[in-house]
């Protein structure tokens, strides 16, 4: 299973949802529904401007958990 993991990276970063959305340019709802891992498929676009914003890999708000 794959497991949006954007929560913990932002909580250990400090950095705010209304900050992430802000810097992205997303909408704070989208935003809102990668942190509370409710996105049932993934944009491409949407997780390449969040690592942009973040200076991260995808690694870093993305795991793979084995069933």
């Amino acid at each position: 299973m794959v497991k949006l993991i954007l929560d913990e990276y932002l909580e250990k970063n400090g950095i705010t949802r209304y900050q992430l959305s802000q810097i992205t340019e997303i909408k704070y709802q989208t935003i809102d529904n990668y942190y509370k891992n409710r996105v049932v498929r993934y944009d491409s676009f949407i997780l390449s401007k969040i690592c942009e914003a973040l200076n991260c890999r995808i690694e870093d708000i993305v795991a793979y958990i084995k069933d």
